[in-house]
């Protein structure tokens, strides 16, 4: 990964100069380096003004994201690995979003899984009928 770009996917790259960061200070247990260190890392993508994203690809961003993107990352005690750790649940995130299923594509069930099929549901109704009490005729 370069510098200045964050790669997504083969087809999406986006600068790092369009993602805004915000730096506060974490919370939880830690004496006083969590009282002065701002360690918590928060991440903002926009993604409807991004020059980087294509037509298409801002558009199922919108559809499954919205227009912005934020994420939170304090898992760390170093600023540094929480940077780190921001940038890759974006990249994955955002790759996750990118991607197109592919149709599903309708198929008939194949003659021995019907067989198996009518076979349970013949042991399923043995075991029933054999719990029921004897009928008097």
């Amino acid at each position: 990964m370069a510098d200045t770009e964050l790669h997504v996917s083969r087809t999406c790259t986006i600068r790092m100069a369009e993602l805004e960061w915000r730096f506060t200070a974490s919370g939880g247990p830690g004496g006083q380096h969590a009282n002065t260190a701002n360690t918590r890392v928060e991440l903002v993508f926009d993604v409807a003004n991004s020059p980087s994203l294509g037509p298409r690809q801002r558009d199922r961003l919108l559809t499954k994201l919205g227009p912005t993107v934020r994420i939170v990352a304090s898992d760390e005690r170093s600023q540094a690995r929480n940077r780190a750790l921001a940038l890759d649940r974006l990249r994955s995130r955002l790759a996750e979003a990118l991607r197109v299923e592919r149709p599903r594509r309708a198929t008939a069930p194949t003659k021995g899984a019907m067989e198996r099929r009518l076979q349970q549901k013949h042991r399923r109704s043995d075991t029933k009928r054999m719990r029921r009490p004897p009928t008097d005729d």
